[in-house]
């Protein structure tokens, strides 16, 4: 978990592949499924298209059917998920009926100028015009406003491990395995 920018698909990647487990990103499942033209596929292209979030129903399902394939057996790595306190709940139906429970929730920790700082010259680098810096720190705020509180409820659960995300991107992925070791080993 994280503010946009900070690296979560980045570590997501690298700590899956470490662990050798999936890592299974919000993001991934959507064009997956817009692009196989699955029912829930065509539902989210609905809402993606018009630029609206798409409900926590069509998300909950998605997420419910990957953590349900094979691979996710043993283990998996969550990316954009749960973004809201209702898909917390949810959640922890999908992960009490596969017998799963969370080990640990990795917060990368940034400041917020620096992320608004590399998010816009990431988007002026790839051409993006969708990511000014207005648009930027009003992405920063929908997170401050509507997945931090997540935080503290795993903070609550003793599952929270915050980790710099500021660095270069094998730097940041040490942290994160050394935070994360007293569950790995």
């Amino acid at each position: 978990m994280g503010p946009p920018g900070a690296g979560k698909g980045t570590q997501a990647k690298v700590l899956a592949e470490r662990l050798n487990i999936p890592a299974v990103s919000t993001g991934d499942i959507f064009r997956a499924n817009v692009k196989d033209e699955t029912p829930l596929g065509v539902e989210a292209k609905r809402y993606m298209d018009a630029g609206d979030y798409v409900p926590d129903e069509v998300t909950n399902s998605m997420v419910r059917d990957r953590l349900s394939e094979a691979d996710a057996g043993e283990g998996f790595l969550l990316d954009g998920y749960p973004r809201t306190l209702a898909q917390v709940g949810t959640l922890d139906d999908i992960l009490a009926e596969h017998g799963h429970k969370l080990d640990a929730v990795v917060a990368l920790v940034a400041d917020i100028d620096v992320l608004v700082e590399r998010m816009t010259k990431r988007a002026h680098i790839e051409g993006r015009t969708d990511d000014s810096e207005e648009v930027v720190r009003h992405r920063q705020d929908v997170y401050t406003a509507e997945t931090k509180p997540l935080l503290q409820v795993y903070a609550q659960r003793g599952l929270l491990v915050e980790v710099n995300g500021v660095g270069e991107i094998d730097e940041v992925s040490e942290r994160v395995l050394a935070a994360l070791k007293p569950v790995t080993e």
